[in-house]
């Protein structure tokens, strides 16, 4: 599923910045899709944690084979070592693990998600273990749909704003605050771009 408000944000996008134009124009018909699925996203951005979109996508893979179906339950129940197989470390199979406990457990209250800011979903989300702020992020981003999200702390998304934006020198937070403000309110779209540069996989939570 696409968000409703992609076509709006790629053409005031390509409007505000060339970068953002020009990416937009290497990449015409590509999308941000969800999966539709609270559980499978976070389990999806737990096992990206600190690995490259490829490295993800070839672990959750071998996790796909080895459980067929991955809801709550049956990741719950899932020997130890046919996780670490398939490339998890057992911190991530602890965070699975226990994210799969808050589902499992009713502990979400789902339905008052859209009735929160982006901040206080964070803010939520951040009581089950192994999830920081970046696997939140990507969850508004990818899950909630939210438009104006920007993952100061995702490594893709520094090294896109340095290749294209700074000469692929090292860009501060607070410079990347800065020179975001343009994309505003679509920054989760231009970063999603911005990812889309780097990877010939588009990411996906």
């Amino acid at each position: 599923m696409t968000p409703h408000y992609w076509i709006q944000a790629v053409q005031e996008l390509a409007q505000s910045d060339p970068v953002m134009h020009h990416l937009i124009q290497s990449y015409e018909g590509a999308v941000l899709t969800s999966r539709g699925c609270a559980f499978t996203t976070l389990a999806r951005s737990i096992v990206g944690q600190q690995i490259s979109v490829k490295a993800a996508e070839s672990v959750w893979q071998k996790i796909s084979v080895a459980i067929p179906a991955i809801t709550p339950h049956d990741l719950a129940m899932a020997e130890h070592e046919a996780l670490r197989t398939c490339g998890l470390s057992a911190r991530k199979i602890e965070y699975l693990r226990d994210l799969s406990g808050y589902f499992l457990q009713g502990k979400f209250e789902e339905t008052q998600w859209d009735r929160m800011d982006d901040e206080t979903l964070i803010d939520e989300l951040i009581q089950i273990k192994g999830i920081g702020r970046w696997t939140a992020e990507m969850f508004l981003i990818f899950y909630m749909q939210r438009p104006d999200v920007l993952p100061l702390d995702d490594i893709g998304l520094q090294r896109a704003i340095s290749r294209h934006y700074n000469s692929n020198l090292p860009v501060a937070k607070k410079a990347m605050l800065e020179l975001a403000r343009p994309w505003q309110p679509w920054r989760s779209v231009a970063t999603w771009y911005l990812w889309r540069s780097l990877d010939p996989i588009p990411v996906e939570y």
